[in-house]
């Protein structure tokens, strides 16, 4: 049995440890700095399930028995990744190529304990709304897309770009909570803890 102390979350992610502690999981963070490059002919698919396992593995390897959490997160269009913008043109270009389109964002949790490993992908399907470039150019001024896969968090004031979802909310913050719970189920990490 692993104690609730020994999970680690390997991610910088505020939004990640915003997730975590709402549904009562006990965690430390240590950040896993991995090379995040996309590889020739990478599907998003592979590529958020690598990066995701890498951190997780490189945590794990300097903390032996404590269960790791590794996530990545990306935005999906028409198969190319789109992750965080460069600079606030790019951020415009992304917006720009998501206005009124359907985008797919991509989130990859692994665990990783000594040998142990379970690595899971969900997606969610993400309508946008038809932008102005006005609109673009005010949401870029805000700063909010600086940090973020495709230019924008639902979460935050990016929340009014999005008409619909179809799949996981918390998927598109950056953490599938349902499936997240029942992989921390299996690795014996109890969720709704007051302790």
């Amino acid at each position: 049995m692993t104690d609730a102390k020994g999970l680690i979350l390997a991610s910088a992610s505020p939004r990640r440890r915003e997730l975590l502690q709402q549904i009562g999981v006990q965690f430390r963070v240590q950040v896993a700095d991995i090379d995040e490059t996309p590889q020739a002919g990478e599907t998003p698919a592979a590529y958020v399930a690598r990066l995701a396992l890498g951190k997780a593995q490189k945590v794990a390897a300097a903390n032996p028995g404590c269960v790791v959490l590794g996530s990545d997160t990306t935005v999906v269009l028409d198969d190319e990744i789109l992750g965080k913008p460069e600079n606030d043109a790019d951020a415009a270009r992304m917006l720009a190529a998501l206005a009124g389109r359907r985008h797919q964002v991509m989130t990859a949790v692994a665990l990783v304990q000594d040998d142990q490993q379970r690595v899971q992908t969900v997606i969610t399907n993400v309508h946008f709304t038809p932008l102005t470039a006005a609109q673009i150019t005010a949401y870029v001024a805000t700063g909010e897309p600086a940090d973020k896969a495709g230019a924008y968090g639902i979460q935050g004031l990016g929340a009014v770009l999005v008409d619909a979802i179809e799949g996981s909310y918390s998927n598109v913050v950056g953490l599938p909570l349902t499936e997240t719970a029942a992989m921390l189920q299996e690795f014996n990490i109890p969720i709704w803890d007051k302790d």
